[in-house]
């Protein structure tokens, strides 16, 4: 573990994506004292004499909405929303992905047929398009968006779980823990398991980058968390149409979304090297 910690901490674009994530997950926890302003507030004097939202200024640092709310406060709080859903379904999508995959990668026969076909039948569906349909039927939410991008967001695992315990599965030492008269719950828990961890570390942490853009993705379509729950896209969407006017309103919540996506991904890669130099530089 040390020695992998040393390659983790020689990767420049890893640990610049670790503190972007460090910076926007302690700014979250933090977002009270953060940030200047309550996020449902609306200002007075937070509109033009026209009814336009105020660029930048010195008392709204990244200007305000078209309701007269302070843009960063809502940005700060809308990490929440980002890294509630994107830490969370990424959690139940990894935890599903693997149970089935092992479960198909160990088992074989009709057992590991049935599950990958339907993983198959899963993957065959546009991931977007099942998550529109599943949030359009179910009532919008924090945790309900979550679990949608959980049951659309675990197919990847599956596949990779199940390609790694079949190559697992047929090693010296597992066919000795079967002779010794193993049962098959402890030689997945005991013997498979660990060698996964890696696997589920890495794609633990590449699978919140597309979750993030996920939900922001449902969010700006109207069909992710609703408002006034500050969410980085529910504020696309509700700014959208003073893009030319206030781009400030797009912008920041734009590259704030890019940024957290990005992180995760240059940190999922240098944890992949990291814990396999043999996959370093493979994309």
């Amino acid at each position: 573990m040390g020695e992998a910690w040393n390659r983790f901490r020689m990767d420049k674009a890893a640990l610049f994506g670790a503190t972007i994530i460090v910076i926007v997950v302690t700014a979250a926890l933090l977002a009270p004292w953060v940030t200047p302003h309550d996020p449902y507030e609306q200002f007075f004097d937070g509109l033009t004499m026209e009814g336009a939202p105020l660029p930048p200024s010195e008392r709204f640092w990244l200007g305000t909405d078209l309701l007269g709310r302070d843009v960063f406060t809502r940005l700060v709080y809308g990490a929440r929303t980002s890294l509630i859903i994107g830490v969370v379904a990424n959690a139940v999508a990894v935890l599903i992905g693997t149970v089935l995959g092992t479960i198909a990668g160990y088992a074989g026969g009709w057992t590991g047929t049935v599950i990958m076909r339907f993983t198959d039948l899963m993957m065959a569906f546009p991931a977007l398009l099942l998550a529109i349909a599943l949030a359009a039927i179910l009532k919008p939410s924090l945790w309900i968006v979550a679990m949608v991008i959980a049951l659309v967001n675990w197919v990847q695992t599956s596949r990779v779980m199940y390609t790694q315990t079949r190559t697992l599965a047929e090693l010296e030492f597992i066919e000795a823990a079967r002779a010794l008269g193993a049962a098959w719950p402890r030689i997945l828990l005991v013997h498979i398991l660990p060698h996964l961890m890696p696997h589920i570390l890495v794609w633990g942490t590449l699978g919140i980058s597309v979750t993030v853009l996920l939900e922001a993705t449902l969010s700006f379509l109207g069909v992710g968390v609703q408002p006034p729950t500050p969410s980085w896209g529910g504020i696309i969407f509700e700014s959208q149409s003073y893009f030319l006017t206030a781009p400030w309103l797009v912008v920041f919540p734009g590259v704030s979304i890019l940024l957290l996506a990005l992180s995760f991904n240059l940190v999922g890669d240098g944890l992949r090297d990291a814990l396999d130099p043999t996959q370093r530089g493979r994309a």
